[in-house]
């Protein structure tokens, strides 16, 4: 389960565990298995283990009995149509979501990384009725009785993330492992812009640091205005305002003489309300 503040990379740890992964353990440059499951407000708990497509059954069952069905499907079409309707598990016929893909994957050998993005946003029910799922590593397709089960040796690494809108139940933080993520510090920081930026001409050792320095500041100067709690710019705006500045610069002298501008350039980049906005122009009448 990760929590930490709006932009401070919480969605984008579980593809990088993948990616790092693939590069360790892989063969053959293949990419390690990653699925994700973005949750939205009309969400249940099922949609993140399979979709069962009944119409589309009923639509193959129908048109097999029709007699004139030789003249509207070709052979070849008929022949899926039955391949189809004769298995057994009808897994034609389900489409498998991020966790039910990765307990079957198990099963082949491979172990899976999910990611299930702000779960907060979700039903109150919708983490309670994982329970059994999350625990036991095991689910039923209803339609067909089937259950898919983990294989033990090859259980699937489960990325949870939540923004903390709505409290998660005992129950179910019980069956997580807790992982907040600070807000990097200036030397984490000028890594992060040094990974990014680094291999590029205009992006000096100063530059970088100089960049850190004045969204630190702030940072730390709408902290103060807003309080510990409010919202503050993060590593991803800060990423995004590097982006413009980097856009709008033809060489490094362009770049430091907009980081030095009194007023922040391109502020809509870093702050998204009006009141912010407000408040960066104060912070250039300083």
């Amino acid at each position: 389960m990760l929590e930490g503040e709006p932009g401070c990379g919480k969605t984008r740890l579980a593809r990088a565990v993948a990616y790092e992964f693939g590069r360790k353990y892989q063969q053959n440059g293949q990419k390690w298995p990653y699925a994700d499951w973005y949750i939205k407000s009309s969400d249940q708990a099922r949609d993140g283990l399979y979709i069962y497509d009944a119409i589309w059954r009923l639509y193959d069952v129908q048109i097999t009995s029709q007699l004139s069905t030789s003249d509207v499907l070709d052979a070849s079409e008929r022949e899926k149509i039955r391949t189809r309707l004769s298995d057994t598990k009808h897994h034609a016929y389900i489409t498998w979501g991020a966790i039910g893909e990765a307990f079957r994957v198990s099963q082949e050998g491979q172990r899976m990384i999910v990611l299930i993005d702000e779960i907060d946003k979700a039903d109150p029910d919708l983490p309670n009725d994982l329970l059994l799922e999350l625990e036991e590593k095991r689910f039923f397709v209803k339609e067909t009785g089937e259950e898919i089960r983990v294989n033990p040796d090859y259980q699937p690494i489960i990325f949870i993330t939540s923004n903390g809108q709505r409290k998660l139940s005992d129950a179910f933080l019980r069956r997580c492992i807790y992982c907040y993520i600070e807000f990097p510090k200036p030397d984490k920081l000028q890594e992060i812009v040094t990974a990014r930026f680094g291999n590029r001409r205009k992006w000096t050792k100063q530059i970088i640091e100089t960049s850190v320095s004045r969204f630190c500041d702030v940072r730390q100067k709408m902290e103060e205005y807003k309080g510990e709690f409010g919202k503050k710019v993060s590593t991803s705006e800060f990423i995004d305002w590097l982006n413009a500045l980097e856009l709008n610069s033809k060489n490094a002298t362009d770049l430091k003489s907009l980081l030095l501008e009194e007023k922040i350039p391109y502020p809509n980049t870093l702050f998204k309300s009006r009141d912010d906005c407000e408040f960066a122009g104060e912070l250039g009448d300083e």
